[in-house]
């Protein structure tokens, strides 16, 4: 009777074992080659348009610790991370609804004193997969891991239409650069534009004339100026509106100029990786 009992319990236990061994090997299989969603990719949003042309492959999986860290943001932060916070969890539910994507919610457990960042490159590197975000520093911390990395902004700034010295444009001034006399601008694709004394322009829709373009770790961004605007007076007799700025400056010395110039493209540099 005992070994009968003995031998049953041998058999329920080999049993459960290779049904647990089956289950995970078949989550290995389902999470194998995935790409790992973090927190700034869904706040950003630009995955779901990526997703919905089919440029992301099938496989995605967002982890529930990235989930908890945007309801936080959502609750908690200030007005504009809370918005984008939000944005990131409708993503979440947009992305579900795709039908060209299958979306995994994975329950990653407690995570660990490194935080979210630390929880997804361990997933990304235990299931051979990759890391969707556009954050600098977890590209960085990826990267040294050797977790290949999906950068929306690198994807964004390697396809984005490139606007050449002397085009111009409408743009809406949204608010001051780095240096009190500048404006900053946005375009379609979230490119940052800095107008030079336009700081008077903020919150108008102006033209202006591209400068030049600077590539940073953080994105790509424009210099720009503003550009005449002829308007006609009551009297009949044309008059500049808007004038462009600094063409008729001479400069008296190039030594402090490069130096101001290096300067400010520094400042700007640092503007654009704080956003």
């Amino acid at each position: 009777m005992n070994v009968t009992l003995l031998l049953l319990l041998i058999l329920i236990l080999e049993v459960s074992y290779l049904v647990y061994k089956s289950s995970n090997v078949k989550r290995t299989n389902k999470l194998n080659r995935a790409i790992f969603i973090d927190t700034s990719a869904l706040m950003d949003g630009r995955i779901l348009t990526a997703a919905q042309t089919g440029f992301i492959p099938e496989k995605l999986v967002i982890p529930k610790s990235v989930v908890a860290e945007l309801q936080l943001l959502a609750d908690q932060a200030d007005h504009e991370k809370r918005s984008r916070a939000r944005r990131g969890l409708d993503a979440v539910g947009e992305l579900q609804a795709l039908p060209s994507v299958t979306v995994v919610v994975l329950d990653d457990g407690q995570i660990g004193a490194g935080g979210v960042d630390a929880r997804l490159v361990e997933l990304a590197r235990k299931y051979k997969g990759s890391i969707c975000t556009i954050d600098f520093n977890l590209n960085k911390v990826a990267k040294i891991h050797e977790v290949p990395v999906l950068n929306i902004n690198e994807l964004a700034g390697s396809i984005r239409m490139a606007f050449l010295p002397g085009e111009t444009i409408s743009l809406a001034l949204s608010q001051k650069g780095q240096n009190s006399d500048q404006a900053v601008g946005y375009l379609a694709d979230g490119t940052m534009v800095v107008v030079d004394k336009a700081a008077s322009q903020i919150g108008k829709t102006v033209q202006v004339e591209f400068i030049r373009s600077l590539q940073t770790a953080a994105g790509r961004m424009m210099f720009a100026r503003l550009v005449k605007v002829v308007e006609k007076s009551e009297s009949g007799k044309d008059k500049l509106s808007t004038r462009t700025e600094g063409r008729k400056k001479v400069v008296k010395n190039s030594s402090r100029r490069s130096n101001s110039k290096a300067s400010r493209e520094d400042s700007l540099i640092e503007l654009v990786n704080n956003q």
